[in-house]
């Protein structure tokens, strides 16, 4: 996202809220959330002070504890380097922030990160995105809401996304009509820090937290 911190160390998040009431994606997601048990790999309960100061600062920006920060904090330093790598993430500025969101979507939809979907489209909605642009990610193909520089993002983002990646010439070179060689390399990063984020959460189990109470951008089954 455009800047998105997926742990503290942005100054440039939130302070808005949103309920939980969008219906679960499954009924192994219902059950999970209907006992408020988490389907992560990896507990995501901690004590101590560290963790009461992180908690409640996910509670105060963005209405709920984040799961993704509740399971790199098993390893302190680890989630801490991420924390000011994100803060340093969020002051990128070259690239306008509808691009970047836009290529994280993508990215996260094609890994099947239905945590960053959630996450990724309330944080964007709430900057002022527009919601058929955010409703069609998963189907930018045969949408006609993109320009044509964010079609170009978001191939070029999916391209990269592959294993291996199968960016082209072709794609860099119609990015370039529009983008100076700053904003692409800044495209590019993104989309390296978003399969970061995509693959690390997916890995881990985390899933939607109902961020969005109507997002309804969510991965294939």
């Amino acid at each position: 996202m455009s800047p998105t911190s997926r742990t503290p160390g942005s100054t440039s998040t939130p302070s808005t809220t949103s309920t939980t009431t969008s219906t679960p994606t499954s009924a192994a997601d219902g059950a999970a959330r209907s006992t408020g048990a988490s389907r992560s790999r990896v507990p995501l309960t901690h004590r101590g002070p560290t963790a009461r100061l992180l908690d409640w600062y996910a509670r105060r920006t963005y209405g709920q504890e984040l799961e993704s920060m509740q399971a790199l904090m098993h390893h302190r330093p680890v989630m801490w380097s991420i924390a000011r790598f994100e803060g340093r993430v969020a002051r990128w500025g070259r690239l306008d922030p509808d691009l970047k969101e836009l290529a994280s979507l993508a990215v996260a939809a094609q890994i099947g990160c239905s945590w960053c979907l959630d996450f990724g489209w309330y944080l964007s909605h709430t900057r002022g995105m527009s919601q058929d642009k955010l409703e069609q990610v998963m189907r930018w193909r045969g949408s006609t809401v993109y320009s044509p520089l964010e079609r170009a993002v978001l191939e070029y983002a999916e391209a990269m996304t592959a294993t291996p990646p199968v960016v082209t010439d072709a794609m860099v070179a119609r990015l370039r009509e529009d983008l100076d060689v700053a904003q692409l390399v800044e495209l590019t990063e993104m989309v390296s820090v978003e399969n970061l984020r995509s693959r690390t959460n997916a890995a881990l189990g985390l899933r939607s937290q109902d961020f969005s109470d109507a997002c309804p951008v969510r991965p294939p089954a």
